[in-house]
């Protein structure tokens, strides 16, 4: 098991005595060892800062200057992956012990038995194997896992997006809604300089944002005539609905706070939540204002569609009450967007 064979472990040897560090030296590279010698503490710190992947330190306790000790209480501050183990004399046991609740490894009693400083040192370089490999594992086994995760969440988020076309699809008055609402909204957030990530965030949103609407009766839904205030108040549900489905699949609390706020007001008369002003997402203000634009200009049970220009007045009429005037700026500085928005699904 420890046959002298060329190993990949640097061993530092570290005492002010050189007839030590020699003897320590020779010996340990007889084994297989590359080796390295310091005659004092701040000789040692100066050879880890350039060589950070030394494997383990062999250091006297008594030596000028900087103790053993407070080696050791650097070495495992700014180089934890680097074993250490304590030389001493016979009689300093009692402050070994204390250095390897410090964080030594083993220590060892002068003068040296070489047979027990190689077996000391080929368990130190074990146990230390042993941990940088199960380290090594945990972090690929959590990044494993976390891809596995993340790819569960996109599948189940791609279903999602699908149900909530098909949901479009089956009603010839919401045809496409979801996809005109995302690139409109899109658009108004290119327009108004907003992060990639964000517009990322307001893009999938959109897809997603009336999937609550699943859990509203039918016949609410598509009534041609004016709904009553129990009526009313069940539709006013699905943006609430939405957050809860999307939950347990949807890490992203800045899509959620969009999905469940997208009918929210500027002046606060919104719902479910009545928020108001900034206190109101982002992402939501946007959302909601190429929703209400994409409500206007498309067919509904109840009336017939509202002309773009009509859609463009009432958007310019509300800006500061329903919808965010940095928003609304920004809508009508994006006219070509929503125009090539408004064709999808039609």
């Amino acid at each position: 098991m420890m046959n002298r064979i060329k190993r990949n472990e640097t061993i530092m040897v570290v005492d002010d005595e050189q007839i030590v560090r020699r003897l320590l030296h020779q010996k340990l590279a007889n084994e297989g060892y590359e080796c390295i010698e310091a005659a004092s503490a701040d000789e040692a710190l100066a050879m880890l800062q350039q060589n950070p992947d030394i494997a383990l330190v062999v250091s006297d306790m008594k030596m000028p200057g900087k103790s053993g000790m407070e080696l050791l209480s650097e070495i495992k501050s700014r180089y934890p992956d680097t074993a250490v183990i304590m030389a001493t004399a016979v009689t300093e046991t009692a402050i070994a012990i204390e250095c390897m609740k410090q964080g030594a490894y083993d220590y060892l009693t002068k003068p040296f038995k070489l047979d027990e400083v190689v077996f000391s040192v080929w368990r130190a370089l074990e146990k230390r194997r042993l941990q940088l490999e199960n380290r090594e594992y945990r972090q690929s086994l959590e990044a494993k896992v976390e891809i596995q995760a993340e790819k569960i969440r996109f599948s189940f988020f791609n279903s999602i997006t699908s149900l909530a076309y098909a949901l479009d699809a089956k009603d010839g008055y919401t045809a496409g809604h979801s996809q005109r609402v995302s690139e409109m909204a899109v658009g108004i957030g290119i327009e108004m300089g907003l992060p990639q990530t964000l517009i990322e965030q307001i893009r999938l949103a959109g897809l997603v944002h009336d999937i609550g609407k699943i859990g509203i009766d039918g016949s609410i839904l598509h009534k041609p005539g004016i709904l009553s205030q129990a009526e009313r108040e069940e539709i006013e549900r699905h943006s609430a609905i939405g957050e809860k489905i999307l939950a347990p699949v949807v890490e992203d609390t800045e899509i959620l706070a969009m999905v469940r706020n997208h009918h929210e007001r500027w002046d606060g008369a919104g719902y479910p939540d009545g928020l108001a002003g900034e206190g109101i997402p982002l992402g939501a203000r946007v959302l909601m204002l190429a929703d209400t634009f994409d409500a206007m200009t498309s067919e509904r049970p109840y009336r017939t569609a509202k002309s773009v220009s009509y859609a463009m007045d009432e958007i310019l009429r509300c800006s500061g009450l329903q919808f965010d005037l940095a928003v609304a700026d920004a809508f009508f500085k994006a006219h070509n967007v929503i125009v090539q928005a408004m064709h999808i699904g039609t």
